[in-house]
This record gives C-alpha cells, sequence and structure tokens, in this order.
C-alpha cells in the first residue's frame, strides 16, 4: 500500500574535506510532502543535495535536524532495511554470478518467505517487467536497458511502500534513456508506489513526474508540477536551468508590462506596483518570426536546423540577443543569417520573475 513521504525542516551538514573544523551544508531547511502514489523527482545540477536527500530518505545517511516521516512513522533513527523502502541504484547494483531469477528472488530469501510464495511474487514482477522470457540468463548476457529492468524487479518485488531512484537511467544511451523512463513511469503508475527520483536530466523530470522539486546549493527553489516550473518558474535559476529561457527587461504598468516602449498584457497579472521594473522569462518557442510584420524587428545572428524545430539567435533591437525556436521548418525553410525578421512573443507565455 502506497504511503505518504513528508521531509520536515530536513538538514544535513559534513565536515569541510579542505577544513575539518568546517562544515559544508549539503541540505538546508528542507520541507516536501510527496502524497501516496505520486512520482516526486528531485531535480538539479550536481551538487545541489538531491542525492544527499535521496540517501537521508532511504536512511543511508543521517540528518543533521530534521524529520523524516512515512505516514505517520518517523524513520530518523530506522534502519534502511527497516523502511520499508527499496532503492534503484545508478550502478544497478545486480549480482553479476546469480540468473535474472535469482537476483530478482534475493531480497524475498532473506525475508524467509515460502517457496510457493517466492516463485508466485517473483513469476509476477518478471512477466510486469517483460524478463520472463531472461530469467535464466545471466546479467553479462543482457543489454543496458534490460540489466536496469532486473533491478528494477528485485526492487519493486519487495512490495515496499516507498521506491527509490538514484539516477537510474545515466548509463544508458540518448534512445534507451527515453524507453525507460517511459517504462518506469506507466510501472510506477500500475503499481501505484510512492516514488522519490533523483536526476538532473530536465527533460527525464519533466515528462515522468507528477511534481518536481527543483534544488540549487542545498535549498530548494521551487516545488511544482512540470507545467508550473517551466511556464511560472519561482526564481531565475528555475528559468535558466528548466529548458532554455531568454530574460527580458520590462517595467510594470497598469493591466501589465511595457517591454522597449510595447505593451502586453499578461497571462498571470504580477503583484509588484505599477512602475517597477521588472524581468520577464521569456521562452524561445513562444516568439513567432516573420519577415513581413511584428512587434520587434530584428538581426538573425545565427540558424541551426535541428530537424523538427529550427534554432536561431536573433539580435533584438534594443533588447539584446533572443533564442528562438520555430517548429516545422521545413514547411518554410530557414531565415538565413543576417535576415531581418520581426520577433513578436506570446504576450500568454511572458512571466514576471518574482
Amino acid at each position: 500500500m502506497a504511503e505518504a513521504v513528508v521531509i520536515r525542516e530536513l538538514n544535513k551538514q559534513f565536515a569541510s574535506p579542505d577544513a575539518p573544523e568546517r562544515t559544508v551544508q549539503a541540505v538546508r531547511s528542507v520541507n516536501l510532502t510527496v502524497e501516496p502514489g505520486q512520482l516526486v523527482t528531485l531535480l538539479g545540477p550536481s551538487g545541489c543535495g538531491k542525492t544527499t536527500l535521496l540517501r537521508m530518505i532511504a536512511g543511508f545517511e543521517e540528518p543533521t535536524s530534521g524529520d523524516i516521516m512515512f505516514g505517520e512513522r518517523r524513520m530518523n533513527n530506522v534502519a534502511p532495511n527497516r523502511r520499508d523502502a527499496a532503492m534503484v541504484f545508478q550502478s544497478y547494483a545486480i549480482f553479476p554470478h546469480l540468473s535474472v531469477y535469482e537476483n530478482v528472488v534475493f531480497g524475498l530469501r532473506l525475508k524467509g518467505l515460502s517457496a510457493s510464495e517466492i516463485k508466485a511474487k517473483a513469476d509476477r514482477i518478471l512477466e510486469i517487467t517483460g524478463l520472463t522470457a531472461m530469467q535464466k540468463r545471466s546479467p553479462n548476457q543482457l543489454s543496458g536497458g534490460q540489466q536496469q529492468r532486473v533491478a528494477l524487479a528485485r526492487a519493486i518485488v519487495m512490495e515496499p511502500r516507498v521506491l527509490l531512484f538514484d539516477e537510474p537511467l545515466s548509463n544508458l544511451d540518448a534512445k534507451l534513456r527515453e524507453t525507460m523512463r517511459v517504462e518506469i513511469r506507466e510501472l510506477q503508475q500500475r503499481l501505484g508506489i510512492t516514488s522519490l527520483y533523483v536526476t538532473h536530466d530536465q527533460i527525464e523530470a519533466m515528462s515522468i513526474s507528477d511534481q518536481i522539486v527543483v534544488m540549487n546549493g542545498g535549498v530548494v527553489e521551487q516545488i511544482g508540477s512540470p507545467c508550473e516550473v517551466y511556464a511560472r518558474p519561482a526564481s531565475r535559476f528555475v528559468a535558466d536551468f528548466i529548458g532554455k529561457a531568454n530574460f527580458v527587461k520590462g517595467k510594470v504598468v497598469p493591466g501589465g508590462v511595457e517591454i522597449s516602449g510595447k505593451h502586453f498584457t499578461l497571462a498571470n497579472p504580477t503583484t509588484k506596483p505599477d512602475g517597477t521594473n521588472v524581468e520577464l522569462v521569456l521562452r524561445p518557442e513562444a516568439i513567432s518570426l516573420s519577415d513581413e510584420s511584428g512587434i520587434f524587428a530584428a538581426t538573425v545572428k545565427r540558424a541551426m536546423f535541428l530537424g523538427n524545430v529550427a534554432e536561431y539567435l536573433l539580435d533584438v533591437e534594443g533588447l539584446g540577443e533572443w533564442l528562438v525556436d520555430v517548429s516545422n521548418p521545413g514547411e518554410r525553410g530557414l531565415f538565413q543569417q543576417g535576415s531581418r525578421v520581426f520577433a513578436s512573443p506570446s504576450q500568454a507565455s511572458l512571466h514576471v520573475l518574482p
């Protein structure tokens, strides 16, 4: 049965490797609630504290202060093997000398289940993960994606209340990562296991998450749905880290904002008073281009054909450089470097940073 995970004012300090008398704050005052059955991604650059946070939830690191709750149970002093949580590691961590089946049932045997119970549970999970036909193979006879499925099967066969993923797809090539993240998400939803997933890959986080926790320097910058953190980032860091972004200077005016003398109505009005200078986020795909008419005159500095999109770098008069993505470029062809064009931002996509 799925269980909520609640983090309250969690902190973790380490002794500095260069000066042991000093401490490094790896995680600072984190508060987070993962509802039963949700998949929540901890996202951020290397060193942001996401893996440390996951390891504290798993019981591999002890918090300096704060609480970790699984449902109503405080887990701070509970050993990892008694937390009813399972971890899927980046390195797979499967036993090379055991077959797929033996890897999957390893934990069940440690629990002392009967042979019939072990077989019933293993057969079900092998079928769910598509490993039934491979159960007699050794790990060295499997592809990277198949090995990751074995690691996943070994974790979920234990029927944990909480499932933890530590960058499980980072060792796979791009095409296989895309396939495996879909499989993981579909499996998690089918089983309804409360899950926390660590990654530094923004696309991975956006595609599988109910909620994304964006971390930076040990601090949570924003918690929200993929759409919320992309369309309405809570900080410049979040806007820059999630996807691509243009940062535009403007001023709050009655009914919206003014950018270089042009008035725009905001879909999400700002609470800042009129006359306040602000910085807005404008995503590259929210800008249309034309060689005939538009809002801002610009010059194409760079044009790149990427198949499904054309990526342009524009020098926009009075506003600096903008990135612009135009979908289906094969239909009209590319604007060439040096071309004069007009760039028109979507008013609904403009977002004022707090």
